[in-house]
């Protein structure tokens, strides 16, 4: 299993000196991935209810502030040399689609072949409609046109399309990226349409377990839900064998245990060793990759946070 931290985006931490720092100390430890969360504008009232909280609130609203996610990603594959760079996840209706596969082929470029790409539908309508986003209604629809004409952008000689959003032709699409055949897809998401986009389009399923509508908060419930992903790709006639399993556990900063939604202990969540339990069964159900929230308040608690869980529990 390998593992990755996030970069803040927003905040007194957010800047190119503390992104640095936290980049810098996370290679040095020897975690496998950086990873950039995606937001373009923060609207002044958000009616829409955010997916992995409880009450709805999205925690990023009272800051009004975010970084432009691949314009980071593009600095990282400056500030780094090993590390992984991974969008996690990019909300693909928000950016013309040849314009994001051209920035994404580029940044695999310039990072000699270091960028995964995670993959998600949006949750905020309020964004969507600031932005002039697709209608916020047909985001499904729109995400898996972008990410067909993604594949044809990276894959073909001469690249064409005629879709329901967007249509070309008559183009050169260069430099590919690095990795071949491109670099790989993780589709977010724990609806059952998100796992049937998995299958059918990605390259990897790329869960976060707090959401309380489809809770992956204990060992069980991920489980469970693997095995209905499984059973996705083999109807796509795909081989799960070949198929990347990622988990995020954005809420490890939190101290002692917390209850998950069938009241057990929430994974990720206790003792050290509740801990390194949590990764081995994780492991035994061939999750090869881990990321987790290790921000906190300030850079001091941030990186204690990065050395504790590089130095308790990756060593084993």
């Amino acid at each position: 299993m390998d593992f990755g931290f996030g970069v803040p985006t927003r905040g007194p931490l957010a800047t190119s000196d503390g992104i640095c720092k936290v980049a810098a100390h996370g290679e040095a430890l020897g975690y496998d991935y950086v990873y950039v969360n995606d937001h373009i504008v923060v609207p002044s009232d958000i009616n829409s209810r955010y997916p992995y909280s409880q009450a709805g609130d999205w925690p990023g609203a009272p800051m009004g502030e975010a970084m432009e996610q691949l314009v980071l990603l593009s600095f990282l594959a400056h500030a780094t040399t090993t590390l992984r760079l991974l969008t996690s996840v990019m909300v693909v209706p928000h950016r013309n689609p040849m314009v994001t596969a051209k920035m994404l082929a580029t940044i695999d470029v310039l990072s000699k072949g270091r960028v995964t790409v995670g993959c998600g539908v949006g949750w905020m309508r309020e964004e969507f409609e600031a932005i002039g986003a697709p209608p916020f209604d047909a985001r499904g629809r729109v995400v898996d046109e972008y990410l067909s004409i993604f594949k044809e952008l990276w894959t073909q000689d001469q690249p064409s399309f005629d879709g329901e959003f967007s249509q070309f032709s008559n183009i050169t699409f260069l430099p590919k990226p690095v990795q071949n055949p491109h670099p790989p897809l993780w589709i977010g998401g724990e609806s059952p349409i998100a796992l049937r986009r998995a299958a059918k389009l990605g390259d990897g399923w790329y869960p976060i377990g707090n959401n309380p509508r489809h809770p992956l908060d204990t060992i069980q419930a991920y489980a469970a839900a693997q095995l209905r992903m499984k059973s996705e790709l083999e109807a796509q006639g795909r081989d799960p064998s070949n198929f990347a399993f990622a988990y995020v556990a954005n809420w490890y900063a939190a101290q002692g245990h917390c209850k998950a939604q069938d009241g057990s202990r929430m994974i990720f969540t206790g003792s050290d060793a509740n801990i390194r339990g949590d990764v081995h069964a994780l492991q035994d159900l061939g999750v090869e990759h881990l990321m987790l929230n290790f921000l906190a308040a300030s850079m001091d608690e941030t990186l204690d946070h990065m050395s504790r869980f590089s130095r308790n529990i990756m060593p084993a």
